[in-house]
């Protein structure tokens, strides 16, 4: 594998840093220099603006076009002038002389100006490498000043590296000295300070005896606490300790010797005694093997059991199988049962509204006859000329009587039609929506009525009345009609005048509390622990399904995720506790 030098690796880098160090620095001093003297020679243009302005300023004016010409070629004849352009009041060129513009990257820079007519121009072109200044030729007559021309001097980059040339010289060759000045005395000290020592404790490492590792101790000249005096110390140190523990082996092989020799001593008492132990191993074998028959014997019981095992877990795998699909279809039945149940409800109501709805109908079309049989009686009158003023007033008395029975019972009917639409429709949609719980609590009543009217039972409500909240409203429905045919059926059997009290509150949170009570015949504490299973009822001879509570179990828990809760006293009522959230 090739060496790297870690001092050659490390003056590389130093110098690499100081050469690209230079390079800019020198770049910026010529950049600067370069500056420096555009701004000197811009100066002089501005001073030879001063000096010949006034004498280029008579020759327009006196239209000495000869003398303008001179004038120029004088100009021209300075080194650091590469261009002029002069012209008139109406920018036609008089003279133009020496290097002139591309007009096209021609780049025009304003100074400003005395007058409305006296601009003063700083001009360049980058392409040609052109700059100069331009100034107007303003003469004075009368106290009146006016413009007879312009004049524009254009000198070049190739006049400031001309001036600049010597000092570029001299900054790139104090660099490249003072850079190789610098590698010189970095080589040098690196060599010293870093190679030289470095390869002498190389060599010395190299010449390490194992056999007198004291003699291979390094011994480098160096009057300088260094990182080279730390590296040597610390081989030294490692010389000390490996003789240390040259040493401690030496002792541990004398021990090992005096060890071998008692264990050959061991060896020979150790046979010995496996000689009589053979003996009294061969009859152990015989032993082993009278027990290993037996052993095989049990082997082949417990195998044939193994086989009996199997068979029954494979009998109980199956019988397990048909348990689960047993379950599945107890489950399927179930559900079917607590449809049914809801349907049986629907319809129960269904049949005692519509015969409640056939009185006020029954009403209505016997005053709608009634009504009939006197138009018909006001339209025999009017044919007779029988008319008069005492047969108009009993029709009209009549006919007034006989609509408002027929409005009165017609609304009857609508308002029982349209709270049990509303009832029927919320308990077989699963549809979620913002339901005020006093007036929905309302048409559950009045849907229920039909069944109400036939006791002497009554229900008190105390609901705010902002209590909205975003829930299922069929399950609010089936909830408090499975409550209150409850109530009706056991709780106030033999009871005529029951009381029914529903209170509703609402949080914050939108959390609904209710809490509904009668004040029945109450339930004992074995029928409460019970009142929530599927199928237990305590009037199942009296065609009780066992399935109103155990539904409203579920539609609280499962369908409006809250809780529900009954409490209950012999002979003092049932307490229901209901709460769930907004959804």
């Amino acid at each position: 594998m090739k060496t790297t030098s870690l001092s050659r690796k490390l003056l590389t880098r130093v110098l690499s840093f100081y050469f690209v160090l230079t390079f800019l620095v020198t770049c910026v001093q010529i950049g600067a220099e370069y500056i420096n003297t555009k701004s000197h020679i811009t100066s002089e243009l501005l001073t030879l603006e001063k000096t010949f302005s006034g004498s280029l300023t008579r020759a327009v004016w006196e239209l000495n076009t000869q003398q303008a010409i001179d004038i120029a070629d004088g100009l021209v004849a300075i080194p650091m002038i590469k261009g002029i352009t002069i012209t008139d009041e109406n920018n036609q060129v008089i003279t133009q002389l020496g290097l002139i513009a591309d007009e096209d990257t021609l780049n025009i820079e304003s100074l400003g100006d005395d007058s409305a007519n006296n601009e003063y121009f700083n001009v360049s072109s980058t392409s040609d490498g052109l700059f100069g200044h331009s100034f107007p030729l303003i003469f004075e007559f009368s106290g009146r000043t006016t413009k007879v021309g312009s004049v524009t001097l254009l000198s070049s980059n190739e006049v400031i590296f001309n001036r600049i040339q010597v000092g570029i010289y001299f900054l790139i060759g104090n660099a490249m000295v003072k850079t190789a000045a610098l590698v010189l005395l970095f080589s040098i000290a690196f060599s010293r300070l870093l190679t030289n020592p470095l390869n002498e404790l190389t060599e010395q490492i190299n010449q390490f005896d194992l056999d007198d590792p004291e003699a291979s101790k390094l011994h480098v000249i160096n009057y300088e606490k260094n990182e080279l005096n730390i590296l040597q110390d610390a081989y030294n140190n490692l010389i000390d300790e490996l003789v240390v523990y040259k040493e401690q082996l030496s002792l541990a092989q004398n021990k090992i010797i005096s060890a071998n020799s008692q264990l050959d001593e061991q060896n020979l008492m150790l046979e010995q005694e496996v000689a009589k132990k053979t003996s009294s191993l061969s009859t152990t074998m015989l032993k082993m093997e009278m027990q290993q028959r037996e052993l095989l014997e049990q082997q082949s019981k417990l195998q044939a059991e193994n086989k009996r095992r199997s068979i029954t877990e494979e009998t109980l795998i199956a019988t397990n199988h048909d348990l689960k699909s047993s379950i599945l279809e107890l489950n399927k039945a179930q559900e079917r049962l607590l449809d049914a149940e809801k349907m049986a409800i629907l319809g129960n109501m269904s049949a005692e509204v519509t015969h409640e709805i056939n009185t006020p109908i029954g009403v209505s079309i016997t005053s709608t006859s009634y009504l009939a049989d006197l138009l018909i009686a006001l339209k025999a009158d009017i044919d007779n000329n029988k008319l008069s003023k005492r047969v108009l007033n009993d029709y009209t008395q009549n006919s007034e009587q006989g609509i408002n029975l027929v409005l009165n019972n017609l609304n009857r009917a609508s308002e029982l039609v349209s709270s049990y639409k509303q009832v029927a429709v919320d308990q077989i949609s699963d549809k979620i929506r913002w339901v005020n719980i006093g007036k929905y609590l309302d048409e559950i009543i009045h849907s229920l009525h039909p069944k109400l009217k036939k006791t002497n039972h009554s229900i008190k409500v105390d609901c705010p009345e902002n209590s909205n909240i975003y829930c299922h409203a069929g399950a609010l429905s089936q909830i408090f009609t499975n409550l209150i045919i409850n109530s009706i059926i056991h709780g106030f059997k033999d009871i005529n005048r029951g009381i029914i009290t529903i209170n509703v509150r609402l949080t914050g949170d939108d959390q609904a509390h209710i809490t509904y009570q009668d004040n029945g015949h109450g339930l004992s504490e074995e029928e409460l622990s019970h009142l929530f299973d599927a199928f237990y009822t305590t009037a199942a001879s009296q065609g009780g399904s066992g399935l109103g509570t155990h539904i409203i179990h579920d539609l609280v828990q499962d369908t409006l995720n809250g809780r529900v809760t009954a409490s209950s006293t012999l002979g003092q009522g049932l307490r229901y506790e209901i709460e769930f959230a907004s959804m």
